[in-house]
């Protein structure tokens, strides 16, 4: 992939659009890679180089030095002093941890966004959820994870706090990635979908209590499944089978 490096043709514009298109470029290289990691193209233990990252995308190696702490803000990648960055495992812990803390700012963000819900918000997530039925039923998992991860933003975007929008964003870099392993331990994505549309009944009637209520049961459910997995690898002795 080649992304236009403006650099040289910002030195001949003003100062300003000259910031724009340097800030624009780092965050096209964050994006590119971050769909990378998300997806699986890169794997844990995949290195990064600036230099290598720099000439394969066709960039400086300003914006993806920029990238690359962006990404490790997020927690997806390690940053190791000269020797470039190297993409993250997250192990059971840091899984359960991730989906805990995404728990606690959903359930934030559901009861601020529920009251300032307007009719063409509750449309766009009816339509969403529509979406995630059409993907389900096409057996497109990636596609129904995408419209999820957008009914899921709906709610920080109206909650209007951009403190808590920043949390969710880096702990979604964590958890999208385990996308896959996320579906394994829901089991289905018909329950998936039952769940969200529950949600959006509940905040549709303006009920903050269960729409928060139903939002947390659903973000806990692969919680559960994990430590019921962990527990029944256990022995009687204590001991891991």
């Amino acid at each position: 992939m080649q992304l236009q490096d403006s650099e040289n043709a910002a030195s001949e514009q003003p100062t300003g659009t000259a910031a724009l298109d340097r800030r624009t470029l780092w965050q096209r290289v964050h994006e590119y890679l971050r769909e990378e990691i998300i997806s699986g193209r890169l794997l844990p233990g995949a290195e990064l180089h600036e230099a290598a990252l720099a000439q394969s995308l066709g960039v400086s190696r300003g914006p993806v030095r920029e990238a690359l702490g962006r990404l490790a803000s997020e927690g997806l990648v390690t940053v190791r002093p000269h020797r470039g960055a190297v993409v993250r495992a997250l192990s059971n812990e840091e899984f359960l941890e991730a989906y805990q803390v995404r728990e606690a700012l959903e359930i934030m963000a559901v009861r601020l966004a529920v009251p300032r819900l307007e009719s063409d918000d509750l449309a766009a997530m009816e339509r969403l959820i529509d979406e995630m039925s059409q993907r389900a039923e096409a057996g497109d998992v990636q596609g129904f994870f995408a419209a999820n991860a957008q009914f899921h933003q709906c709610f920080f975007e109206v909650a209007g706090n951009n403190m808590l929008a920043g949390l969710y964003r880096q702990v979604r870099g964590q958890i999208d990635r385990h996308r896959l392993r996320s579906l394994e331990l829901r089991g289905d994505l018909h329950r998936s979908i039952d769940e969200h549309r529950a949600i959006l009944w509940a905040a549709r009637t303006g009920d903050v209590d269960r729409a928060s209520n139903l939002a947390s049961e659903h973000i806990r459910v692969p919680q559960v499944q994990m430590l019921v997995g962990d527990h029944e690898h256990v022995s009687a002795d204590g001991r891991s089978r």
